[in-house]
């Protein structure tokens, strides 16, 4: 039977995928790669049409393989193409490209952006050969392994709603944007991340962090709670009276492991827990701080800040002003002022926010305007420009 007869079914996203699927447009590019992983007792093999395209499409409504072929040529731009392949493929998923140009360059590019290996047609056969087994036994030079995007949602002082923030963040990247994401909860007795998400917080968080050389993807399937198809929430509930001790050592490894797994992983941090970790602050990151207007708000913006450091090429401080407003803060001129930063986002107090945050995720249908003053961050995580907030919530809902 030809397995490019159906596509595959439109299943979960997290639903096992197929080991390997390939998008090529020529038969004798696919007779070598059909030839190649036979060569590697590949069992069944999912071949799609469309090229990258068809493999972006099919890849935003189901599960990454472990390897995965695509062919750029006929694309206008192949870098942006893969770039925009990256958004809907896991990071754990090994791609090589084919195409038609000799091109040192284009190589080059593609290395940088994190793909396996390029080939440029007619293909050898015992290169490809080469190539998938490295992907699919785990030798590939570490160095171009993709990795998630890491958002780090601080508030600077007790109250600032970040968690609010966070959950949202995380809920529209992956039911809006379709994109495969987990909330870690690093307060282990009095994190309410589980609430908002409607879901039971297990025990396994504080597992892991103990102990992180037991984590490992089996130990993640049993750990996680499923929020949604897209959304994994690592959280832990414990007694009052626990006494909670892990490394900043433990704290990182448990992060580099999820990021090889996620396309995004957000971090609610206390701001005890996250002035104990600083090289976790340094991470390759996004590091969102939420604050109120309050003139104390005001002097700890400028201590993280200080603490975190000037932007680099790899990790960018965002500030959300949140509740202004609600109280008698600042104005926004003055808090301005105090700091020597304009927050990147304002978020005006909204009684219907702050209902959601007390019955949870799914109170949000009066919330577009919460939304949009997320914009700015939303498009600097993903990368992506923001979609009319009428659309966003009739789809977030649908």
């Amino acid at each position: 039977m030809d397995d490019r007869a159906a596509p595959p079914p439109r299943v979960s996203a997290s639903a096992a995928a197929p080991v390997a699927m390939i998008y090529v447009r020529d038969k004798d590019t696919e007779g070598v790669i059909r030839q190649s992983l036979n060569g590697l007792n590949i069992q069944a093999p999912y071949f799609g049409s469309g090229g990258i395209a068809g493999a972006t499409e099919e890849l935003a409504n189901r599960a990454s393989p472990r390897l995965l072929i695509v062919d750029i040529s006929g694309a206008k731009d192949g870098i942006a193409s893969i770039r925009e392949l990256s958004q809907v493929c896991e990071p754990g998923t090994g791609v090589i490209v084919v195409g038609d140009d000799n091109d040192i360059i284009l190589y080059r590019d593609l290395k940088n952006i994190g793909i396996a290996e390029y080939f440029f047609r007619p293909l050898i056969g015992a290169l490809v050969t080469r190539a998938c087994k490295a992907i699919l036994v785990g030798t590939f030079d570490e160095r171009v392994v993709r990795t998630g995007k890491l958002v780090h949602v601080l508030g600077v002082r007790g109250g600032a709603g970040n968690t609010t923030v966070a959950t949202r963040l995380a809920w529209h990247l992956s039911n809006v944007r379709k994109r495969r994401a987990i909330y870690v909860d690093f307060d282990l007795i009095a994190g309410d991340a589980a609430l908002q998400f409607d879901v039971v917080a297990q025990h396994a968080l504080s597992e892991a962090l103990e102990h992180p050389e037991r984590v490992d993807d089996l130990f993640l399937e049993r750990a996680v709670s499923h929020v949604t198809e897209r959304l994994d929430l690592l959280a832990s509930t414990e007694p009052l009276d626990s006494v909670i001790s892990y490394t900043e050592a433990a704290s990182m490894s448990l992060i580099s492991r999820l990021l090889r797994s996620y396309r995004y992983v957000f971090t609610d941090l206390s701001t005890e827990r996250a002035a104990s970790m600083p090289r976790i602050l340094h991470l390759p990151c996004i590091c969102v701080l939420v604050s109120t207007a309050s003139l104390a708000s005001a002097r700890d913006i400028a201590r993280w800040r200080a603490l975190i450091g000037p932007d680099t090429a790899d990790r960018k401080t965002m500030h959300i002003l949140d509740k202004v407003s609600a109280s008698d803060g600042l104005s926004v001129a003055d808090f301005e002022r105090a700091t020597g930063h304009t927050p990147d986002t304002v978020i005006a107090y909204d009684r219907d926010v702050s209902r959601s945050s007390s019955l949870g995720i799914r109170a949000l249908e009066k919330c577009e305007g919460f939304f949009k003053a997320l914009g700015p961050v939303l498009q600097e995580i993903s990368g992506e420009p923001t979609r009319p907030e009428r659309s966003l919530i009739s789809r977030m809902f649908s």
